[in-house]
């Protein structure tokens, strides 16, 4: 019954930004480390950056130096800062998160829909 919502994804020209928010909801004990992913069109899901309930980062290659990834344990929420987006960022961005429900037994792996970023030339 945990849910993961994003939002904040749309239509950018290249070298804009964008910020995504994921945010849980449901019955939860406790959220451990949280993520974004993305699949472009005929590509399979990537990892794009993860973070760990500590709020230490990590980030592909790919974006690093361009995307921050940041939470608010508070907001049971985790964020990704798209700074400088190229047409190659363009893909449904999807949200992770470890989540231990409150009537569960331990941590299980939750996705959130997707959300699609579309950046033009």
């Amino acid at each position: 019954q945990v849910q993961l919502v994003e939002s904040g994804g749309g239509l950018v020209q290249s070298g804009g930004s964008l910020r995504l928010s994921c945010a849980a909801s449901g019955s939860i004990f406790s959220i451990g480390a949280m993520g974004w992913y993305r699949q472009a069109p005929g590509k399979e899901r990537e990892l794009v950056a993860t973070i760990t309930s500590a709020g230490r980062p990590n980030y592909a290659d790919s974006v690093k130096g361009r995307f921050t990834i940041s939470r608010d344990n508070a907001k049971n929420t985790v964020y990704l800062q798209m700074n400088s987006l190229k047409p190659e960022d363009t893909a449904v961005y999807y949200c992770n998160a470890a989540v231990w429900a409150r009537d569960s037994s331990g941590y299980l792996e939750v996705w959130g829909q997707g959300t699609l970023v579309t950046v033009s030339s």
